[in-house]
């Protein structure tokens, strides 16, 4: 049974992972924001750029040359922008799943306690039950460990294969 002051501090400690859990989100929200406000601000730079130097054309010939060039700097960015905001999500995903894993391994540890504490004040006769309940625990948690890890290797196959895809990138 939780004494009160226990109960108290499993409380504060949730509510100050969860503030955690928060603060990283909202990192990488303003990371996206600021992005993103980059990003309309060359935009514009460059319409405004662009826009007088079609203006100036004097010919359909130097007209056609300018939107041509246009297409490869556009596309360029539109590459780094996406490079940019993949790097944001991995960034703040990674630093959400160091959060929550540590506060698993921290729940682990308590259930773990808690179960061994009834092991030892179990009356006569329960205690292979809660031996049987241990081990499930003990299982349990490995199969949680199975399922993290598995994540993580998958998030690295899809960080290959984007880096595979964006061969441009690696130069920069």
């Amino acid at each position: 049974m939780l004494t009160p002051e226990q109960f108290a501090a499993a409380n504060k400690a949730n509510l100050d992972a969860l503030v955690e859990l928060a603060r990283k989100s909202f990192e990488g929200v303003e990371k996206l924001v600021e992005l993103n406000l980059q990003a309309v601000r060359a935009a514009m730079g460059d319409s405004v750029e662009q826009s007088k130097a079609l203006l100036a054309a004097k010919d359909p010939q130097t007209l056609a040359a300018l939107q041509a060039d246009l297409v490869q700097p556009a596309a360029e960015k539109a590459t780094a922008y996406g490079r940019q905001v993949y790097d944001i999500a991995t960034s703040t995903q990674s630093e959400v799943s160091k959060l929550v894993e540590s506060q698993m391994a921290v729940a682990q540890e308590k259930i773990l306690g808690l179960v061994d504490a009834a092991v030892k004040n179990a009356p006569a006769g329960g205690e292979e039950s809660l031996a049987m309940i241990k081990q499930a625990v003990i299982a349990a948690n490995g199969a949680l460990a199975n399922v993290q890890q598995a994540a993580k290797q998958a998030l690295s196959v899809a960080e290959a294969n984007f880096e595979a895809m964006n061969p441009a990138d690696r130069k920069n």
